[in-house]
């Protein structure tokens, strides 16, 4: 009589639970070589090992058991290299989109661990910014609700923007409301893409926040204490003689749903001048 392995000592020798090899018998892609009639323990022969090792390749390559069991029943050698093609693809595609992931996280770590370094709280400077690519809802927004309802409409309407969105969203305020002392009155809403997002700009709710000279002042607090830093801002283009070429922008960066230090909350206001 031939060797044969039990169920338990072919889960040893191969590393599959148990449970795995008992499934594989039941959608009938690795069967045993005999089931005892009254025990029914499994029995599995020596000559199965390679047609084991065969499975559990095509498994780590990502071929679903239903590919795997049409090929080895089959065993079909052109079938099985389109096979390797049409996975090879996938796999590429996952790859790609693994690479925007991982770009999206060294982005946000390397922001998050910038705002510890700003020096200039509280005091309106000059940068020079590059173009920003944002998808953007235009409307009045006047409160939380209609804010929270703008932007899951954004999300909803562009679901290709990361959800890794800490951070990334926008509001934009005009220089007459601002001027009036209306501090609370958005007039929309956006989502800053990440680089690994771009190849979506052919979407009709892109737009572009231009490159440029912005006046720019930051502070560590909430949103309800932006009046003052407006003005203050206004008063600094006053002084160095700048004017307002767009809509003010209001960012927060760091706020309590990222820390429990108000120390660390950092919001970003910005204008572009000329």
């Amino acid at each position: 009589m031939k060797k044969r392995f039990t169920i338990g000592q072919l889960s040893k020798l191969h590393h599959i639970p148990i449970k795995t090899l008992r499934y594989y018998d039941e959608i009938g892609l690795f069967k045993p070589v005999e089931v005892d009639a009254e025990n029914q323990y499994r029995y599995y022969s020596i000559e199965q090992f390679e047609q084991l090792d065969i499975i559990l390749y095509l498994k780590t390559l990502g071929v679903p058991l239903k590919e795997i069991k049409h090929q080895i029943t089959n065993k079909n050698l052109n079938e099985l290299v389109e096979a390797f093609k049409f996975h090879k693809q996938l796999t590429e595609r996952k790859i790609k989109e693994l690479e925007r992931i991982n770009q999206r996280f060294e982005s946000r770590i390397k922001e998050i661990e910038s705002t510890r370094d700003v020096m200039d709280i509280g005091v309106p400077i000059l940068k020079n910014v590059p173009k920003r690519t944002i998808v953007q809802v235009m409307g009045k927004i006047r409160s939380l609700y209609e804010l929270e309802l703008s932007l899951r409409m954004l999300k909803k309407e562009f679901h290709q923007v990361s959800p890794i969105i800490i951070g990334k969203v926008g509001l934009t305020l005009s220089v007459t409301d601002i001027i009036k002392g209306n501090y609370s009155e958005y007039n929309s809403i956006f989502i800053l893409l990440e680089e690994a997002d771009h190849l979506y700009t052919s979407h009709e709710m892109i737009s572009v926040l231009p490159e440029g000279k912005y006046a720019t002042i930051y502070y560590r607090g909430d949103t309800t204490e932006a009046g003052r830093y407006y003005q203050m801002v206004l008063d600094f283009l006053e002084k160095e003689n700048f004017y307002p070429n767009g809509d003010f922008i209001l960012r927060t960066i760091i706020d309590r749903f990222i820390t429990n230090d108000p120390e660390e909350y950092l919001i970003e206001i910005q204008i572009p001048i000329h």
